[in-house]
């Protein structure tokens, strides 16, 4: 049985995401939460909102023991982006791309 959680148009880079990503996957949950919390990356907090919510998921729509989960499957897609103009000199404009993230997390009981 499995629980997963996602989190849609996160706005953080997939890229910078998929970085801390790497070190949950396949982890033990309560591993997983000891790694987020010491990791200094913008994408830890936002991994950690969302393996709170799966196993919150697991507990209490499938009646799943807690100490047992691990991390499944783990991984980013890209989201829309988001276009922005920045002006240069002489008339110029650069493009500026604001990149969003769909974050999704799968628990699984061993």
């Amino acid at each position: 049985m499995e629980a997963k959680a996602v989190a849609k148009y996160v706005r953080i880079a997939p890229r910078k995401v998929r970085v801390v990503m790497n070190l949950i996957r396949g982890k033990n949950v309560a591993d997983a939460f000891a790694i987020l919390k010491f990791t200094p990356k913008a994408g830890a907090d936002v991994i950690e909102k969302v393996l709170k919510s799966a196993v919150a998921n697991a507990e209490n729509n499938f009646d799943m023991n807690v100490d047992k989960l691990y991390v499944a499957s783990a991984y980013v897609d890209q989201g829309p982006t988001l276009k922005r103009i920045h002006p240069r000199s002489r008339g110029q404009a650069f493009s500026i791309f604001k990149r969003t993230s769909h974050v999704t997390v799968v628990v699984a009981e061993k």
